[in-house]
């Protein structure tokens, strides 16, 4: 007889790791698959934005995590952009995500990504509802309308069929779930090579100081069209990583001198001694749907990119939490046939945003900019426009600001779309990243929010708070409600009613009871 779990996982990467978590949490029995038994000790996925370390406070974990890092507390986190070379007299370390910080529970943070696979590892260790598979590879998947078998053999040989009510592809952008299912994946590819040095220089470090303390080098040569290249800290005094577009036939060659392409960026010699030298295709790539019947795909198996902004471990752990208390609900049965559906709905939308808006037309447009100016020609338009680019970089975060106004289960605006684009606000509005907000007692909203439907009730009569916990208690959804005052900074939420999702997106808002709390609720579970 096959093995029966909720949820199988294919893939032990952050995302698979992470929805392996958030389901085990919750008491959803689930099987995590993971070819690979130890880590990739390449330094992607470092910068982890305020969000989230959301999902880390929620998980139990935010302090391990921050104490898993390998640069000194407090250390910046932020970057330099240099014209040329690291000797540039022009450049500039402008804001970045801290200009956002106002609107998040928590800071943001940098750490290697086999740091961060540690911390949810040693966690889901004692999660007992949730089955490591550790160097078992998936193969064959079948599926019917109320199940799928999945056929994993382990590095010894031995094979095994499980069966779960839903799978779930975090297997990378190479996924065999997803070809198995028939998802096809377009986008952006830049026909360009890449390569990757993991290397340690104090030396560099050294002669980095004569910039204000940050994490990322980013140069910014007119030759290369607009791709980047930039150097990465692993740590503060020696270890680095640096990317950088090279010529097609680099990947061919033995003697491709890597150290030539590093000086060259830096303007200066120095010694380094490398620990990886690798190659990589620079594209940008989505899935044109995330659910075929019971089989769902995320992160890079949904959609890959260059790492330009830090955009795609967090969107993959951002996946894992939109679709982890989805499924909760499916499968605890207060969740309608329109709630796991709503993943792809929300979630695919704002990659293709951040694929095309964030990541793909920036290159374009520094390929412009770069072409037009140059201060050899016309030093004080080149100054000018210097100066004007080093505003728009800083407004970067404040432009990305992910929601899902168009999802069924949110009561978004008329005209609503989910999207990437979108303003930071304390206000608090239906498919929106609900903002923290001090309570009465001392403690912040997001210290009292449940793991499922929190209901803010500020200044509201008992009447209509008890209309909800009774709706909520008829359609069997975990509910909450928190009462408090219209004062002391809640009253920028701008509304004294804010139903709260598990996710801590915003579904509904208002300033009076509705003529129905069933069917608010009905709505954000997907059973309207």
């Amino acid at each position: 007889m096959n093995k029966r779990f909720q949820v199988a996982i294919v893939g032990g990467g952050p995302v698979g790791l992470g929805l392996a978590l958030d389901l085990g949490l919750r008491g959803i029995k689930c099987v995590l698959i993971e070819r690979r038994t130890r880590h990739h000790r390449i330094p992607r996925g470092q910068n982890l934005t305020q969000r989230t370390l959301e999902h880390f406070y929620f998980w139990g974990i935010v302090d391990q995590l921050r104490a898993a890092r390998v640069m000194p507390p407090g250390y910046p986190i932020g970057n330099v952009n240099a014209y040329r070379s690291l000797t540039s007299e022009y450049w500039h370390a402008h804001e970045g995500r801290e200009t956002v910080r106002r609107y998040f529970f928590q800071d943001n943070e940098r750490l290697p990504q086999y740091q961060t696979e540690d911390v949810l590892r040693s966690k889901l260790a004692t999660v007992p509802s949730v089955e490591q598979r550790f160097g078992w590879t998936a193969s064959r998947l079948e599926q019917d309308d109320k199940s799928v078998r999945l056929d994993i053999a382990d590095e010894n040989g031995a094979k095994e069929t499980i069966e779960a009510d839903y799978l779930v592809g975090c297997d990378g952008a190479h996924s065999t779930i997803r070809a198995q299912v028939g998802i096809e994946r377009g986008g952006t590819d830049f026909d360009q090579v890449m390569m990757l040095a993991v290397f340690r220089s104090p030396e560099l470090h050294e002669r980095l100081k004569r910039f204000p303390e940050r994490s990322t080098y980013r140069v910014m040569d007119p030759a290369l069209n607009g791709y980047w290249q930039f150097f990465g800290r692993i740590d503060v005094g020696n270890g680095f990583f640096f990317h950088s577009p090279v010529p097609a036939e680099a990947a061919q060659r033995k003697d491709f001198d890597f150290q030539g392409v590093l000086e060259k960026a830096t303007g200066f010699k120095f010694k380094a001694e490398f620990d990886h030298l690798g190659f990589w295709d620079l594209r940008v790539a989505v899935a044109d749907k995330y659910q075929v019947g019971r089989v769902l795909i995320a992160g890079d198996a949904a959609h890959s990119h260059p790492p330009y902004g830090g955009f795609g471990l967090n969107n993959g752990l951002e996946d894992a939490r939109n679709l982890g208390w989805k499924l909760w609900g499916a499968l605890a049965g207060w969740g309608g046939a329109g709630l796991v559906p709503s993943y792809s709905e929300e979630r695919r939308p704002v990659f293709k945003e951040t694929g095309e808006d964030f990541i793909a037309s920036r290159i374009e447009a520094e390929g412009k900019f770069l072409n037009t100016y140059d201060p050899a020609i016309d030093r004080e338009a080149f100054e000018a426009a210097w100066k004007q680019k080093e505003i728009e970089d800083g407004r970067m975060a404040a432009r990305y600001e992910p929601n899902f106004e168009g999802s069924s289960v949110i009561f978004g605006p008329p005209d609503g779309k989910c999207s990437a684009h979108g303003a930071h606000m304390l206000k608090a509005r239906p498919g929106h990243h609900l903002t923290p907000q001090p309570l009465s007692n001392g403690r912040d909203i997001y210290e009292e929010l449940c793991e499922g439907f929190t209901l803010l009730a500020f200044d509201v009569d008992d009447k209509t708070v008890a209309a909800f916990e009774a709706a909520a208690k008829t359609l069997g959804i975990p509910f909450k409600a928190i009462r408090d005052t219209y004062a002391d900074g809640r009253q920028d939420y701008e509304s004294k009613l804010v139903l709260v999702r598990p996710d801590q997106y915003v579904v509904w808002t208002a300033n009076a009871a509705p003529a129905s709390a069933e069917a608010v609720l009905r709505k954000a579970v997907g059973k309207s």
